[in-house]
């Protein structure tokens, strides 16, 4: 059996439905039943690398904790770019870009409304930030 590095896609019911699997052991027709798959879609991941076992009789069992921890692994790390205090980003060139002629409005409390030109192609660009994170724009 040829063991794979990558990850499975997965659909977004089985990540959303994955974690209030229970730590106890699972039937794949229970496994099925509970994250409403097809039962030929668990298999086909049993055969890749779901972590399973079987017993004396050879039936397959499946640890609701450990399903639950190998659909989390499979998933995307999450990317989080953080941008700098004269950038933001423009839905035209859907890029960043950086802030020409900033000037900022007040929005609520410590909210304010960061408006500027991208450099890009000289379309509107918003940011929103807290007054208290806000470099002094010129």
């Amino acid at each position: 059996m040829e063991v794979r590095n990558r990850r499975t896609k997965l659909p977004h019911k089985v990540i959303i439905k994955a974690p209030g699997l229970l730590p106890m052991l699972y039937t794949p027709r229970e496994i099925c039943d509970e994250l409403d798959i097809a039962e030929s879609t668990l298999r086909d991941w049993l055969q890749i690398d779901v972590p399973h076992q079987r017993d004396n009789r050879n039936r397959i069992w499946i640890n609701g904790e450990e399903f639950a921890r190998w659909v989390n692994n499979q998933r995307k790390p999450k990317v989080t770019n953080k941008l700098n205090e004269d950038e933001a980003y423009c839905l035209r060139c859907n890029q960043v870009s950086k802030l020409l002629s900033p000037q900022i409005q007040p929005i609520k409390g410590n909210l304010v409304l960061i408006k500027g030109t991208c450099a890009n192609c000289g379309a509107v660009i918003n940011r929103g930030a807290h007054r208290d994170r806000t470099p002094e724009l010129s």
